[in-house]
Formats: structure tokens, sequence, C-alpha cells
């Protein structure tokens, strides 16, 4: 069985952050790797564990074809590293924090690639966000409309998408995504 690309994705507060941390002892026992993510926001900022650069750094490293995959969202660059090729030619499987709208795209370069959508109820996203203190009430509630009309345009266009309910019972959650990747066979 060749290695595969695990492509996580959902709206921001959705918990990804939270998800890959808690599975990650798991995941990386059963030889999976989990991908660190290079993002133009401040090292200081609070939530996933990334390489913080600036925006210079970003593009140079762009331009110089250190990313496997890279896109631009809410204002900021995120970048994939790629190394992560490396780890797939030796046969890991790699899961990767991604982006709903560079789906397409990763599909393009991972066809075999498995999607999750880390989903959210409307209140507690609503709630999250609102704790998180990044943004003001309207952004917040820009960003909820947009999820929803993006969570409904993807289960329309992406038949093969996983989903994962992550509005309460965290370890519910872990567990479903440990038993989703074993059973697709990743990380096997």
């Amino acid at each position: 069985m060749s290695a595969r690309l695990i492509y996580l994705i959902g709206p921001s507060g959705s918990g990804k952050d939270s998800l890959l941390n808690a599975a990650r002892a798991q995941l990386t026992a059963r030889g999976c790797k989990i991908a660190r993510r290079v993002i133009t926001r401040s090292a200081e900022a609070v939530g996933e564990d990334a390489v913080a650069v600036t925006l210079a750094e970003f593009e140079r490293m762009e331009a110089g074809g250190e990313f496997a995959m890279s896109w631009r969202a809410n204002g900021l660059a995120y970048g994939i590293p790629r190394q992560i090729d490396d780890w797939l030619m030796q046969g890991h499987d790699v899961l990767v924090n991604g982006s709903r709208a560079y789906l397409p795209e990763a599909l393009q370069r991972y066809p075999k690639l498995l999607a999750v959508l880390l989903t959210v109820e409307m209140d507690v996203l609503r709630q999250r966000l609102l704790e998180r203190g990044r943004e003001p009430l309207a952004e917040i509630e820009a960003r909820l409309a947009r999820n929803a009309q993006f969570e409904s345009d993807m289960l329309k266009q992406h038949a093969n998408l996983q989903l994962l309910n992550n509005s309460s019972h965290f370890e519910q959650t872990v567990e479903q995504l440990l038993a989703l990747v074993q059973r697709a066979p990743a990380c096997a």
C-alpha cells in the first residue's frame, strides 16, 4: 500500500490544531508524519505549532521551490514544506493542516489524498471565535456566513470528503480521526 497525504481542513476555530496535537503521539507511533506549516503570522500567535516567517521570507521560500503547497487566506500566507514529498516517497503517510479553498489544487498534486473536513455547529463555532478574540464581531459573522456557504459547496463538489464533527466531546473526535485514518487505510 502506498503512502497517502491526509489533508485535514475546516474553518478557523473548528479545532484542527487541537485535534492534531491530541492525535500526534498515536499517529507518530503508527509512522505517520505531521507537517508543520510555514505561516506569515507572529511566532507569538496562540494556536498552531507553525514556523512563523515574514512575508518577504515566505515569498523567497516560495520562489525557491521550498513548498509542496502554498496559498493565501485571511491576509496570511501558508506553506507546506516540500519535505512531505520525501516522507511520502519513504512510505510514510503524512497529515497536513490544509486549506479548504486549496483542496482542488491539492487533489491535482496528490490525487489519492484523504480529505477530512472538520465541521462544527454554527453556534459552537461563533462562541469559539469570540473566545479566541482575534477578530471583531462583524468579521466573525462574515466568516461564519462564508463558512456555511463554503461547507455546502464542498459537500456538493467532493463526494469522497470525510466528515468529522467537532462540536462537542473532543476525545470522541480524536478517536474518530484515528479510526478514519486507520480504516482509510493510511498510517496502518
